[in-house]
């Protein structure tokens, strides 16, 4: 049988521009042949209905193989991204439902107001470092560094610790010196766990040490490399791309001149079309199995292919506006646990920087900026603005960000 030409995910064509790769996939159906690096085979879904089937079916779609693993070697680059570990994503069964329930459990401690003024007064620190200049790059001064303050608080972690676990995660994202960054995760995880030992408090990190599940050293570092990767590179991610879209889209745009903000409604469109995962949900079919019209090998990985999936034309709609039937956040059992906390970070860090900057405009055109390789992530290299300049603004004095009036462009 003829190898199927396979559509690479990775490199700068694929970066800035991966519409027109799925377009292009959509000849094959539901699933397309791919490449995640040269010479990495894979099969993305791309249709809506199977992948919420196979998001539905664990037992025929495991999340870990270690026959694959054996096969690419350690040096794969993508490796990192798809190795088994020991934590709720990568597990199946009994295993799952119990390392889920801790985190789970200890994220549903944390309190939604408070977790909201923390990210307002931690926007308001960003936002002061640069408010007076008229202009910033709001990747590398923003949506990059808020997303680490918000994890640095809710798991009580020190800020040096924070820096090592952010950088070995983005390496591993980009597929760029991943063995490196898989080192620098495990030292990082390694350091917190040892803080914590130390040091507890009323934190994330805390909280699922003295759950009654009873995780070992080795399973806490693999659930805090869990909830780094998707609570840093795919926030910052959707942050950015959240305003990237308020400030290029006439139909938002239009809104905000007027003076309202449809924060909100601005996350559910990068949801639907760009979201910050655009390519995950790692599995691996125990046998050979018929799927869709697909012979799909035993132990080589399909991905769910969120970016694709969610526009699959068959859910084309016209408006979608409050409709949260996206598959950016995944489903089945393997649902993200902490989608609302996501929304609530990305809502507010956006609220206050439009009510602190009303004036904010692009500094280049959209079609210039640029985008990071990478197969698994949607994410700007940076995202120059320009904008009168402001003063500080000084201590928040309430928990509620405040929509104040957009001027009129």
């Amino acid at each position: 049988m003829t190898e199927p030409q396979r559509i690479a995910l990775y490199g700068p064509e694929f970066a800035r521009n991966p519409g027109a790769a799925y377009a292009r996939m959509r000849a094959h159906g539901d699933l397309a042949p791919v490449e995640l690096s040269p010479g990495v085979p894979a099969t993305l879904v791309i249709g809506y209905e199977a992948a919420l089937e196979i998001l539905r079916d664990p037992d025929t779609f495991p999340r870990s193989s270690e026959v694959w693993e054996e096969e690419v070697g350690p040096e794969c680059p993508v490796l990192p991204m798809m190795m088994a570990r020991p934590n709720a994503l990568f597990t199946n069964g009994s295993e799952h439902a119990r390392l889920r329930s801790v985190i789970v459990d200890s994220l549903g401690r944390v309190d939604p107001a408070s977790l909201r003024e923390h990210v307002q007064a931690s926007a308001d620190v960003l936002i002061d470092r640069f408010a007076g200049d008229g202009k910033a790059d709001l990747i590398g001064q923003y949506a990059r560094t808020l997303p680490l303050l918000v994890f640095n608080e809710m798991f009580g972690c020190p800020r040096d610790i924070g820096d090592k676990l952010v950088r070995g995660m983005s390496a591993i994202f980009d597929a760029v010196s991943a063995a490196e960054g898989n080192a620098l995760l495990a030292e990082a995880t390694g350091e917190l766990i040892a803080h914590k030992r130390q040091e507890p408090g009323a934190d994330v990190t805390s909280w699922m040490m003295r759950h009654p599940a009873r995780l070992d050293d080795l399973e806490m570092a693999h659930q805090l490399t869990l909830l780094v990767g998707a609570g840093t590179e795919p926030e910052q991610n959707l942050i950015a791309n959240g305003i990237l879209l308020l400030l290029s889209d006439d139909r938002f745009g239009g809104d905000l001149a007027g003076g309202s903000m449809p924060v909100e409604d601005a996350l559910d469109e990068i949801l639907w079309t760009d979201p910050p995962m655009a390519n995950y949900g790692v599995t691996f079919p125990r046998r050979d199995v018929d799927f869709h019209g697909h012979r799909l090998p035993a132990h080589q990985p399909v991905l769910i292919g969120y970016a694709a999936a969610n526009t699959d034309p068959s859910r084309a709609t016209a408006d979608r506006k409050g409709n949260r039937a996206h598959l950016s956040f995944a489903g089945g059992p393997h649902t993200c646990p902490a989608k609302s906390q996501s929304r609530l970070i990305a809502s507010a860090a956006i609220e206050v920087l439009l009510d602190r900057l009303p004036d904010l405009d692009l500094a280049v055109p959209r079609d210039v900026l640029e985008w990071r390789p990478g197969p698994f992530h949607r994410a700007l290299v940076a995202l120059p603005v320009t904008f009168p300049p402001a003063g500080a603004r000084g201590p928040r004095s309430t928990g509620t960000a405040k929509h104040g009036d957009r001027a009129a462009r």
